[in-house]
């Protein structure tokens, strides 16, 4: 069993002078908020590229600074903004290592992309041939040594100028457990068949409510994504596993697919005291804490016929819902090769609980004046 791994996303940041310097001060209350709600009950936090407008260096000393708001370890990565230089020196100040790199967390291998470097500048986004034999290599060492991969880049595989699906193809063929990206600049889960992708949307050109981060977990593999504006109740009620119906991409595990009943985990990031799940608006079912995991709680929940249930964990006055699949033993269907792999055209759509609207409203997919 892989465990937990659980991070933060602050999304695209754009720090700038222009606007007053207004995504570096939002920054910094979400990681003020972070810091005080959630603390050590993550293994990271995430800056996934785009953090200052220009790459300047007074935009990265701004960013330093807020940084120190939220006591985890960090991981930044490049985006095109960042790359307006022309390279990534001025990055260093919020960087300890120039990606690509890898590092082991828990049971999980993340890798860390660079997909600017390479290009012109711009939104033209490569790999080259050099970091795709790494990305290959390291990947083929993570399934001989056990462990789930996680990969972290700017943006979709799809947006990539070079080899978009050969890097996917990489990704579903070594059974990546989550790609987390930014760049669209609006929430958005994919689920290809084989990979969740997820994006977070910006931080600093807002254009749908209130800004804020979002919350991934990996649960022995299951992928479950959140998005928690500033101005929301607390705690933060986060169902790990089973899968939702959404985030399948393994009906033969019963993980994903359980068969009969399941233990229903969750996180409830923020104090609270007790926590309990519903099954179809059921009787309370008490969960307790799972020992050496953070904010994990868990229950079982046993004779749950054939079919889509609803399923829900309340804690402190928030709750989280699913949709639990169970099937019988020998009635998984047969996967077939799905096409299109790391592209938006898998977008799952609207989930208004976990903060999605589908709406799809970012500058990248409608040209707007960022």
């Amino acid at each position: 069993m892989a465990g937990c791994l659980s991070w933060i996303h602050f999304g695209d940041l754009h720090v700038d002078e222009a606007d007053g310097f207004e995504g570096l001060s939002r920054f910094e209350t979400l990681a003020r908020i972070a810091q005080t709600q959630i603390g050590g009950a993550v293994d990271f936090a995430f800056l996934p590229g785009d953090n200052a407008n220009h790459g300047t260096v007074a935009q990265y000393e701004g960013i330093r600074t807020a940084m120190k708001v939220l006591d985890r370890p960090w991981h930044v990565l490049a985006g095109d903004h960042d790359f307006e230089p022309g390279d990534l020196v001025a990055m260093r100040a919020i960087t300890t290592k120039d990606a690509p790199y890898s590092e082991r967390i828990g049971d999980y291998r993340c890798l860390f992309l660079d997909i600017v470097s390479a290009g012109h500048g711009g939104p033209d986004f490569r790999i080259d041939p050099a970091q795709r034999r790494w990305i290959e290599r390291t990947l083929s060492a993570a399934d001989v040594a056990g462990e789930r991969a996680v990969v972290f880049m700017h943006a979709y595989p799809g947006d990539l100028r070079d080899d978009p699906d050969g890097i996917a193809a990489l990704f579903a063929t070594h059974h990546v457990a989550f790609v987390d990206t930014g760049h669209t600049h609006y929430n958005e889960l994919l689920n290809d068949g084989r990979v969740i992708y997820g994006a977070t949307r910006s931080t600093g050109q807002t254009e749908e409510g209130a800004p804020g981060f979002s919350v991934v977990t990996l649960d022995d593999g299951v992928p479950s994504w959140c998005f928690q504006p500033f101005d929301a109740a607390w705690p933060l009620v986060q169902i790990t596993s089973p899968a939702d119906r959404r985030l399948i991409t393994d009906p033969a595990n019963t993980l994903h697919v359980p068969q009969g009943g399941f233990v229903v985990r969750a996180k409830v990031f923020g104090a609270t005291e007790s926590a309990s799940a519903y099954l179809n608006d059921g009787d309370e079912i008490a969960m307790a804490r799972v020992a050496g995991e953070p904010a994990l709680w868990s229950a079982t929940i046993t004779n749950v016929p054939d079919g889509l249930h609803r399923l829900v964990v309340r804690s402190g006055g928030s709750e989280d819902v699913i949709d639990a699949l169970v099937r019988s033993e020998g009635s998984t269907p047969k996967r077939t090769a799905p096409v299109g792999l790391g592209r938006d055209v898998h977008a799952i759509g609207a989930w208004l609980e976990r903060g999605i609207d589908g709406a799809q409203r970012g500058p990248n997919k409608n040209g707007a004046d960022w």
